[in-house]
């Protein structure tokens, strides 16, 4: 599967390629990537936080998510709410950094590269990396060399990945591609058993998580 056309700041980037990058209080635009930010959450991110925060999944959707369907949707889409400060910041950013970093998203762990995964036709998994040069970002002059095994390796990717991927069986069934419009109660069911973990496990139907 080839990658869509790309705008001219995000390039593929293939496993052996380099780059640079580091980010950490000493750079210029510290923080700036956390704020006029439209961040979704895999269901393993919230599990994450979750579990960072010490609180229920119920309490982080009720807290700190926004579920939203969009017209044309099949499945929900959750979103981690913004603060309104003018800057619509991410709500566990500071100028310190990242309140939550132990338990931080997937897409927070894996900028400045952008993951891609897939379903091959005959149903394997793939996937792609772009690297994303933002103008804002200074983080491209700092810090060691890097490579997409490195920097995935270094970020904890390896487990969101994975849980991810596992989403496309659901997310690319091929009901889907034929127009399957699930019901009210099938979207709801998307959203217990995905995202409020801990009220599925209380119906008994999960042992652990």
């Amino acid at each position: 599967m080839s990658s869509p056309q790309l705008p001219e700041n995000i390039k593929e980037i293939t496993d052996q390629e380099v780059f640079q990058f580091n980010c950490q209080p000493g750079v210029k635009c510290f923080t700036d990537c956390c704020r006029q930010l439209e961040l979704a959450l895999t269901p393993y991110d919230v599990i994450r936080l979750r579990r960072h925060l010490n609180i229920t999944s119920r309490e982080f959707l009720e807290q700190y998510a926004l579920v939203e369907w969009q017209e044309g949707d099949v499945f929900a889409n959750v979103y981690l709410g913004m603060v309104d400060d003018g800057h619509v910041s991410c709500p566990f950013v500071s100028d310190k950094g990242c309140a939550v970093y132990g338990g931080r998203p997937g897409a927070c762990r894996t900028y400045p590269l952008g993951r891609a995964a897939f379903q091959q036709p005959d149903g394997s998994h793939g996937s792609f990396h772009v690297l994303l040069r933002e103008d804002h970002c200074h983080g491209f002059a700092e810090g060691d060399e890097q490579t997409i095994g490195r920097w995935t390796q270094g970020q904890g990717l390896q487990a969101y990945n994975q849980m991810n991927d596992a989403m496309i069986a659901i997310l690319h069934n091929p009901e889907v591609t034929k127009g399957f419009i699930p019901t009210p109660e099938q979207r709801d069911l998307f959203i217990n058993t995905l995202y409020d973990i801990d009220a599925f496990r209380a119906l008994g139907r999960v042992e652990n998580c």
